[in-house]
């Protein structure tokens, strides 16, 4: 049914008179009673009766009014959520690799939290290739994503990205073993996401060889055992201190850089929630 007729039949409960309903809402009491009886046919119900020189709500009417008030409370509240100039509400709903979760959304939680009560965070943690399918099916509004300037990623034009930060990696291992013999070891890998393992199959081809991939995990805090371990190596963050046992081994011909990235569907960053929160993260 239309909201401007609904809004009639909620007039019409409030007033009690077409004419007074017409002065209201600017129209003649022609247009008030054709609107009424076109509300009446969509609903298949008769909503007024006359009552002398005046007319009344039916029943039905006045049902239809009283369900009528909460409608157009809940429709004028969805224009004012959806509206770019209106104070920003309501969940935002986030996917995102662990380090863009703590580098670029934790300080923007922060300041949210002090000048921005009524929008929430919703945090997920997942990996690229995951973020994109939670994008893509509106289980997430936006996704925190990465790839490696060797591995670089394709993005479809129905996402819109912008570049947040990038940051060098380097090759994690064991203290006291050279680089010349880190790359005859086995290799770790990320278990949910491919980009590192192009990354080190791009090093080793340019180098000659084929690398062993022999162990996946999606921590670094575990990639980082699995080396002190004597299980392998791996890229690491060159930016993050090593844990003990942990040597870094350089990447400079070439070097490895992790680019991160906001990605949002394409026409979505109009959102108020969103966009503010996109003109908060840091680059």
């Amino acid at each position: 049914m239309e909201t401007r007729r609904l809004r009639i039949l909620v007039e019409l409960a409030r007033l009690g008179s077409m004419r007074e309903v017409a002065q209201e809402m600017g129209l003649t009491t022609s247009t008030v009673s054709q609107q009424l009886a076109i509300l009446a046919r969509d609903v298949g119900a008769t909503l007024i009766e006359p009552e002398g020189r005046r007319v009344r709500l039916t029943p039905a009417g006045r049902r239809l009014a009283e369900h009528g008030i909460i409608i157009l409370a809940a429709v004028e509240a969805a224009q004012h959520d959806l509206d770019p100039g209106a104070e920003p509400a309501g969940l935002l709903r986030v996917a995102g690799f662990a380090t863009a979760i703590r580098r670029s959304l934790l300080p923007v939680q922060e300041l949210l939290s002090v000048r921005h009560r009524d929008v929430r965070l919703e945090i997920l943690e997942h990996e690229p290739e995951e973020a994109y399918a939670l994008l893509d099916s509106d289980d997430v509004d936006l996704a925190l994503t990465y790839d490696y300037n060797l591995a670089p990623a394709a993005f479809p034009s129905r996402y819109e990205t912008r570049r947040l930060w990038s940051a060098p990696w380097d090759l994690g291992v064991p203290i006291g073993m050279s680089a010349e013999e880190a790359w005859r070891q086995d290799w770790i890998v990320n278990s949910r996401d491919g980009s590192d393992e192009e990354v080190i199959r791009t090093l080793a081809a340019l180098r000659g060889g084929e690398p062993r991939i022999m162990h996946r995990c999606d921590s670094l805090g575990l990639l980082s055992d699995l080396i002190v371990a004597g299980m392998g190596v791996g890229l690491l963050p060159a930016d993050v201190a090593p844990r003990a046992g942990v040597a870094l081994v350089p990447l400079a011909d070439p070097r490895v850089d992790l680019r991160a990235y906001a990605v949002i569907k394409r026409g979505r960053g109009t959102w108020p929630p969103l966009a503010l929160v996109l003109g908060m993260l840091q680059p």
